[in-house]
């Protein structure tokens, strides 16, 4: 999904897929949003990103956090309320095709 600020962003860093896609499945059941993208950045990070309006991404992100914690190790969340476009040029990089 092609993203270009346009919604509020989140993002979850794991280290480890297991964590990650915990956390990915958690904050897509939370709350209304859609998956972006995620990265694997090396040294077994990887991060999840998804879009929405700001109240569900941060719901979706505090859920996320959570769940990898729970199974693994959280190494960042953020919650971006409107990005500057340039932003989605980065983020789509590895744009997840629906």
């Amino acid at each position: 999904m092609v993203y270009r600020g346009e919604e509020a962003l989140g993002l979850i860093e794991t280290v480890g897929l297991v964590p990650a896609l915990k956390a990915c499945d958690e904050m897509l059941k939370a709350a209304d949003v859609e998956l972006v993208s995620y990265e694997n950045i090396g040294s077994t990070l990887v991060t999840i990103m998804v879009k929405g309006d700001v109240a569900a991404v941060e719901a979706s992100v505090a859920a996320g956090a959570r769940a990898a914690e729970a199974i693994g190790t959280l190494t960042a969340q953020n919650v971006m309320p409107r990005p500057i476009p340039s932003v989605g040029d980065i983020v789509s990089v590895h744009a997840i095709d629906v």
